[in-house]
């Protein structure tokens, strides 16, 4: 019997010993995304503070090099604080499971691929404060239904809305000069288009 207990004893040391590097060796649920710029993921939701420009993630090997990568599968909601100014490069690629964000309106641009393959995203309030969208931001956000473009942007950039199958409408004011190359391109149930401008050039 105390054959078996010191046995157990050892066995549960080992095990705690071990627990350190476990730890150690998993994806941080918080750090930094900017200058004055943090990030925490609590749950399925994960909140950008501070004030200033995010930074851009690059896509390497169709994968994102945001911080909080790792989690993309497992994010339902984004909540930017009111101070960030952009939103990054590819920040939010690849979150399939992304339905609601939360954009203030400190923010004056999104950069592009931002919310690329938000395939789960269905609708996004874009402030009036944006007056630029990069290109494929919102690319293959399939469930995307309608989208009212600020009045501030004079550019909707190539490829912005491409294969966003389930968009019925889109909202385009007059400020809007220059609709790029397949911005809508197999955008199959848009059929409104409003305020829309005759001067612009559209590629769909």
């Amino acid at each position: 019997m105390k054959k078996r207990v010191l046995s157990f004893v050892l066995a549960l040391c080992f095990v705690l010993t071990l627990l350190p590097a476990a730890f150690a060796d998993s994806a941080p649920t918080s750090g930094t995304c900017g200058d004055n710029l943090t990030w925490r993921l609590n749950g399925s939701v994960l909140t950008i503070s501070g004030t200033g420009k995010m930074t851009d993630y690059y896509l390497s090997n169709n994968d994102t090099t945001a911080p909080w990568g790792e989690y993309c599968s497992s994010i339902k909601s984004v909540v930017i604080g009111d101070g960030v100014t952009n939103i990054g490069e590819g920040a939010f690629y690849n979150c399939a499971r992304l339905t609601s964000v939360t954009i203030p309106s400190s923010v004056t641009k999104i950069e592009s691929y931002a919310f690329e393959n938000c395939r789960s995203l269905a609708s996004i309030a874009i402030p009036d404060s944006v007056t630029e969208i990069g290109y494929s931001a919102f690319e293959n956000c399939i469930s995307l239904t309608s989208v009212v473009i600020p009045n501030g942007v004079t550019e909707i950039e190539y490829m912005v809305f491409e294969n966003c199958s389930s968009l019925k409408s889109v909202t385009i004011p007059s400020s809007v000069k220059k609709i790029g190359t397949l911005a809508f391109a197999n955008c199959t149930k848009l059929k409104d288009c409003l305020l829309y401008t005759s001067d612009a050039a559209d590629d769909r």
